[in-house]
């Protein structure tokens, strides 16, 4: 392990050399270097805790916030619960509760978020836009507080070091060594590394791989360093949280597909899109045939394996552009832009023949040939709702002619 020692410290033993010929300034100098030992003590175990402490208030409000929003999007008793549990875990954490003004403003908001209904009348939706607002506001004066403190005192630590710079250079003429051997110490392992640090933070993200610091002898300056490297990970652990709660909110978690509620914001959009430039999209919806059978005789477990076999095999055979989720149960939801209803229509029977060459395999080991009913319908110049509402048409249709089958339901303005 790399040796160590305290700034303070080495400096008296350097100055000792030359206490016979300049005491008094050895003692004056020492002043300042007791200053700088102070301020640097402050950074490591006040300065840097305080503003990730700062810091991590600043992204639990952002995402009391983002929870907030989607109890008052939430499309679904269960969902809505799910995101009021989660504010409540954010609430009740110790780093909230210890601040009298987030502890303040995250009950405000935890208890606004619990009585209004659902769905959220208008007032409560205006009410909600100023808790945001202030959540918001609260979360950037935080960021910013932590940094106009860590600005500060590295400041001052740049201070303490012109400050005895400034001296050394006036008693050159009496101890010309000293101050030669003293800046040369003072810029490799004080100045280079806070200028160093210094560009560490300023760049600091959690996208790139951690901050690597050379080896350096000074305790105070690797002290820092290795707060800055925890404070990347802590950011980094932060931002994987917000990672896996986003994948939380837009899939579903047995089929990794989206869920309906994130599918019908990224259908209403390439719905939009179609319109707008009037280019041909397709809406279709697909039931797995005889599924409660399968959960009725074999179990919920071989249900389960059904729909996650089925939604890799979408995966393998839609394209990249085609929208899919699992609309509910056993039933999935497709758009298709840029596609007619024939063209769609062909990509249907692609999967029906790939489905039907490979039979699905059980954990078991049993063999099980599982077939869909498609309904599809061309979504051009309609909104979302009245095509799936024709394309689910299509699919009962479908069923109802003996199922493993797909069926285009023509828009009654087209014949």
């Amino acid at each position: 392990m790399h040796r160590t020692w305290r700034a303070g410290r080495f400096l008296l033993a350097v100055s000792s050399l030359f206490a016979v010929l300049a005491l008094a300034a050895v003692v004056w100098l020492g002043v300042d270097l007791h200053a700088f030992r102070r301020a640097a003590g402050q950074l490591q175990a006040e300065t840097v805790p305080w503003t990730l402490e700062r810091q991590r208030l600043g992204r639990n409000l952002e995402q009391l916030r983002l929870e907030g929003q989607r109890v008052l999007m939430a499309s679904s008793p269960a969902s809505r619960q799910d995101a009021l549990f989660l504010v409540h875990v954010l609430s009740a954490q110790p780093g909230m509760a210890d601040d009298p003004r987030t502890a303040s403003l995250a009950a405000e908001v935890e208890g606004f978020l619990q009585r209004i209904g659902s769905p959220a009348a208008p007032a409560d939706i205006q009410a909600w836009e100023a808790l945001s607002s202030r959540l918001r506001l609260m979360a950037d004066d935080l960021s910013v507080e932590g940094g106009k403190r860590m600005s500060h005192e590295l400041a001052h630590l740049s201070n303490e070091i012109d400050e005895a710079s400034y001296k050394l250079f006036f008693n050159l003429l009496l101890v010309a060594g000293f101050v030669v051997v003293f800046l040369r110490i003072v810029q490799r392992y004080l100045i280079r590394p806070l200028q160093r640090i210094q560009r560490v933070l300023s760049s600091l993200d959690a996208r790139l791989p951690a901050p690597a610091f050379p080896p350096g002898p000074m305790a105070e300056i690797r002290a820092v360093e290795d707060a800055i490297v925890r404070f990347h990970a802590t950011l980094r652990e932060n931002d994987e949280v917000r990672l896996r709660l986003e994948r939380l909110a837009t899939t579903d978690g047995l089929t990794g597909l989206f869920n309906r509620h994130h599918f019908m914001g990224l259908a209403a959009d390439e719905m939009a899109r179609a319109a707008r430039y009037g280019r041909p999209i397709t809406v279709a919806i697909a039931d797995l045939d005889h599924f409660k059978q399968i959960n009725d005789t074999l179990g919920h477990a071989a249900g389960d394996h059904v729909l996650r076999t089925f939604a890799g095999l979408l995966g393998e055979t839609l394209r990249q552009t085609d929208r899919v989720c699992r609309y509910g149960g056993e039933e999935f939801a497709f758009v298709f832009p840029e596609t007619t209803p024939e063209e769609a229509l062909q990509l249907a029977e692609r999967l029906r023949a790939r489905l039907l060459d490979n039979p699905l395999v059980l954990p078991d080991g049993r063999r099980l040939e599982v077939t869909f009913s498609m309904g599809l319908t061309d979504g051009s110049g309609c909104d979302l709702e009245e095509s799936l509402a024709r394309a689910d048409l299509g699919l009962y249709e479908a069923k109802r002619s003996g199922r493993n089958r797909s069926v285009i339901t023509q828009r009654p303005d087209l014949g």
